[in-house]
Parts: C-alpha cells; sequence; structure tokens
C-alpha cells in the first residue's frame, strides 16, 4: 500500500477508535489477525464461561482453536453432531455466559455498530445477558455512516453470508439485496420474502450506558465479510 494510503487509513481507524470510546466502548487496534487473538485472550479469564455469536472473523483470528483448547467453558456451537434442540439450549445459555465473543456487520467512523441477523441470537447477546461482549472486525467493515453501513450490508454481509450458509435468497443468488432493484425501495430493513432470509432484526449500538461493556477490536487486515 502506497504510504499515502496508509497514512489515511490510520486517520479512518484513529477517528472511528476515537468516536468508539466516545460512546463508552473500549476500543482497540491490532495490527494482525495474531495481535487480536492475543487481545482476545487477554479479555478471557481462565475458567470463564464464554459464547459466540456465527462469525468467519473469529474463525480467521483462531479464536475458536483457542476456545477450544484453552481452559475455558466454551459454548461451542459449532461443536460436530449437535441436534436442532442442542445448538438452540447453547445460544440461550450464551445470553448468561461471562464473555461473549462476535464480529460485527459494520463499523461506522461515527462510533456506531450495525448488524443485521436472521435468528438473532447474536444480537441479542450483543444487546443484553453476558458480562462483557468482545467484537473483532477487520477493517474492510469500517464505513463512514450508518446509511454506508447498510448499503455494505445489502451489498456484501447478506450476500456473503447468504452463499456460506447455503441459503435460498435472492441476494445469494444475485450477490445484492433485492430491494436495491427495485427504484425508491430504500428502507432499512426492505428486502426479500424468502423464507430463509438472513435479515430479520437490524442493530445499531451507539452511545452505551455501561462504560466499557462492548470491547471493539479493530484489526488492520480484512477479516469476514
Amino acid at each position: 500500500m502506497h504510504p499515502a494510503m496508509e497514512e489515511l487509513q490510520a486517520k479512518k481507524i484513529e477517528t472511528t477508535i476515537e468516536n468508539l470510546r466516545r460512546n463508552n466502548m473500549e476500543a482497540v487496534f491490532a495490527k494482525t489477525k495474531e495481535e487480536a487473538l492475543s487481545l482476545v485472550r487477554g479479555y478471557l479469564a481462565p475458567g470463564c464461561t464464554v459464547g459466540v455469536g456465527g462469525s468467519v472473523t473469529l474463525d480467521e483470528i483462531g479464536a475458536i482453536q483457542l476456545l477450544r483448547n484453552g481452559n475455558y467453558h466454551f459454548l461451542d456451537r459449532y461443536a460436530e453432531g449437535l441436534t436442532q434442540e442442542e445448538r438452540k439450549l447453547i445460544f440461550r445459555q450464551s445470553l448468561c455466559c461471562d464473555v461473549y465473543l462476535m464480529s460485527t456487520n459494520a463499523v461506522t467512523e461515527t462510533g456506531a455498530l450495525y448488524n443485521v441477523d436472521g435468528n438473532s441470537n447474536r444480537v441479542a447477546a450483543l444487546l443484553y445477558g453476558p458480562d462483557s461482549v468482545v467484537v473483532v472486525a477487520g477493517i474492510n467493515k469500517i464505513v463512514s455512516t450508518v446509511e454506508d453501513a447498510v448499503k455494505r450490508v445489502k451489498t456484501t454481509a447478506a450476500p456473503a453470508n447468504a452463499t456460506r450458509l447455503s441459503c435460498s435468497t435472492p441476494c445469494a443468488r444475485t450477490g445484492k439485496c433485492v430491494s436495491l432493484m427495485r427504484t425508491g425501495d430504500d428502507e432499512i430493513c426492505s428486502g426479500c420474502a424468502a423464507e430463509e432470509r438472513i435479515c430479520a432484526n437490524y442493530v445499531v449500538c451507539g452511545r452505551q450506558r455501561i462504560p466499557g461493556h462492548i470491547k471493539v477490536i479493530l484489526v488492520g487486515e480484512a477479516l469476514g465479510f
């Protein structure tokens, strides 16, 4: 990357972290995914109960492997052979865990987190329940405003995740939300009527009432969708 672009990127990260902190979220920067994993480890006490939201990012930085091999009570939603009821129980138990790890669909430079969910166990844990929520996000998820975050989900996050999860949705087939193909249909929750639609609930986290309850680790790499 050209030094001029590196400087611009550094300023964007600095602004984002500053505004997340202003919104009562703890925010730190990790240059690499290895540094990010080290920071995640620092938030985990031995023997603590840990839940996770569905996340490619967590897998990419090695967090899932860390939780499986470390001295933690990991509520492993990815364990082989789980029945639907067993996974549902893990989702519920995760609402009362010590630490909840997740990524986010977008982080705005103004200091907000934007997330869209289908099952909504992830946004439920983000909003209330766990003692601490740790959000890991690559710099590819930084956008200017909430409006840009909405567009990012409709053009990147939702289509990619629908494809990953083998969902039968228009965005998985076309690469973008159907709402973007309809003139004048720019509502935040506009979309398809597919049974497997993954966009059901929309959450914007602004200024928090409990300082530091949400911790955000911004990583200087492109991670996840």
